[in-house]
């Protein structure tokens, strides 16, 4: 039996950088958009801007309450694909009345081994912001999108398939 600290236990190692999925789903495209492959994934992120407020007879310090959250870009670098259904999610919602056209995006960071999934993000309310082609080169055989961004409404991390929750 695997002990905690057994290489060859994937959960031993759960959160390897390296060993990602990106999966992106849009009605009207495709059932799954993106079957891409990224080398890199950034804006994974929320925040919140506390609203401060001066309480009378408390001189000391102020009281901070929840405020607004807001959500970075999701930046997707040097990817793969096998076919052309992200250049045309950016095409139809750049088309005029197309800007509703969101989708969601997972994703999922694998285990070690490269089978486990050991979590998940999921991103709602997803608009396509920024599309790069990248330099072309006659010994690569796929289409290759060297940078996309998406601006994301929501964003939920789930573990065994189930949102964390406080």
């Amino acid at each position: 039996m695997p002990g905690p600290f057994d290489p060859a236990d994937p959960v031993a190692h759960p959160f390897t950088a390296f060993n990602f999925l990106v999966e992106v789903q849009v009605g009207g495209i495709s059932g799954e958009l993106a079957m891409a492959a990224f080398s890199e994934a950034d804006g994974l992120e929320m925040s919140m801007e506390p609203k401060t407020i001066r309480e009378g007879g408390r001189n000391a310090s102020p009281v901070h309450m929840a405020g607004p959250v807001s959500y970075g870009q999701l930046t997707l670098k040097r990817g793969m694909t096998a076919n052309v259904d992200l250049w045309k999610w950016f095409e139809r919602v750049s088309a005029p009345g197309g800007g509703g056209l969101r989708g969601s995006a997972e994703v999922v960071m694998m285990a070690a081994d490269g089978a486990t999934e050991q979590l998940r993000y999921r991103l709602g309310g997803c608009l396509p912001v920024k599309l790069k082609g990248s330099p072309l080169n006659a010994k690569d055989g796929q289409i290759a999108v060297e940078e996309m961004q998406i601006a994301y409404e929501s964003l939920q991390l789930l573990l065994g398939g189930q949102p964390v929750t406080g």
